[in-house]
Order: structure tokens, then sequence, then C-alpha cells
């Protein structure tokens, strides 16, 4: 198991996001390229997965997208913003991905925004 897998318990793999938004596998690809997802690969076979918090309620979490963007700003690839979304952080306290998860996100970009300097 990886350091990744390690950090994020809960992994969906594409046509399980496809399922859970009652979308087409093709919007979840247009997702990934628009930036509004990210997929790392994991496992034997490299199957692209995604973080299960990244999903609320049917949607991908409202203030995932923005944080992404921030974060590539930052010069973080795929691999990077998953495992600093899920590192637990003292001062927080707890994960960006539950601050984010519970609405705290002008906190977290805060911080993203910051790693790029």
């Amino acid at each position: 198991m990886t350091e990744l897998e390690e950090l994020v318990s809960d992994w969906l793999t594409l046509p399980d996001v496809a399922e859970k938004l009652n979308v087409s596998i093709t919007k979840v690809h247009s997702m990934l390229e628009e930036r509004a997802l990210v997929a790392v690969r994991l496992g034997d076979r490299k199957i692209r997965s995604i973080p299960a918090a990244f999903i609320d309620d049917g949607a991908v979490l409202d203030s995932l997208k923005g944080t992404i963007s921030v974060l590539i700003d930052a010069g973080y690839n795929d691999v990077e913003m998953v495992r600093w979304l899920f590192t637990a952080d003292d001062s927080l306290p707890g994960r960006p991905v539950d601050a984010l998860r519970e609405g705290r996100k002008t906190e977290i970009r805060r911080r993203a925004q910051a790693l790029g300097w």
C-alpha cells in the first residue's frame, strides 16, 4: 500500500464516480480535463481513482474546483494535491479536505496560495 493509499482510505474508480454523480463516464473524463476533479493512478493495474471525499451527496464537493486551481498555480501535480488535501494539519485542526467539506474554503485557499511562495 502506498503512502497515498494510507492517507486516503476510500477511493472511487471513474465508473463509480459516474454512478454516484449520475452522469456518463465521458462526463467524468471531462470533469478531470476541466480540473473540477483530480484522479491518481493506484494499485498494480494503475487504475485512475478519485478520493470518495471529493463527492458530497451526489455532487462534486462545491469548493474543490477552485481549490484545485489554486494548488495548480502553486505548482502541485495531482498526487501532491491529494496528499496535501488529506494530510492532517494541527493548525487547522484536521485535514484541508475536511475543512472544505465544512465550508471553510477561504481559509484553505489562502493556505494553498501560500504554498506557491
